[in-house]
């Protein structure tokens, strides 16, 4: 027991203080032979782990978080630049998204070099994207000045 003082984790406390009941029972002269005394020992250090651990999460629980472990969620509706052209026909596009370069395949339409997309699932390692309002803008508006 005196061990917790140097690595404290509960396991070293919990191992001694069944032990010292043990002892004490052998002493009272409850159980005299060795093996059930070390039987007796193993299941009642069993118990009072079980028993003191929702005291110990209650009492000396660390923090801890909450975060989805799927990067393709948090990435949905992510806005991202357009590295490479994108088109929905190849996956030669590119974008850049986290600071790295990835492959994209648009759904709706081509979506030029330098303008932003939105991330709306991956396909293995391509993005898939969609076109932000933006771009639909700059591409009318390009449409009406050359008409």
């Amino acid at each position: 027991m005196v061990l917790e003082l140097v690595l404290p984790s509960g396991i070293s406390l919990i191992l001694g203080f069944s032990g010292v009941l043990v002892a004490a029972i052998r002493w009272l002269g409850f159980l005299e032979d060795p093996i059930t005394a070390t039987l007796i020992w193993l299941l009642m250090s069993v118990f009072i782990t079980l028993v003191s651990l929702p005291f110990i999460r209650r009492h000396f629980g660390g923090e801890s978080t909450f975060k989805l472990a799927n990067e393709d969620y948090e990435a949905m509706d992510q806005v991202v630049d357009v590295v490479e052209s994108v088109d929905e026909n190849s996956s030669d596009g590119r974008v850049r998204f986290q600071g790295i370069s990835w492959q994209a395949r648009s759904l709706d339409g081509p979506i030029p070099k330098g303008a932003k997309a939105r991330i709306v699932y991956r396909d293995n390692t391509t993005w898939m994207v969609e076109a932000t309002d933006e771009v639909y803008e700059s591409l009318s508006k390009n449409k009406t000045s050359t008409n």
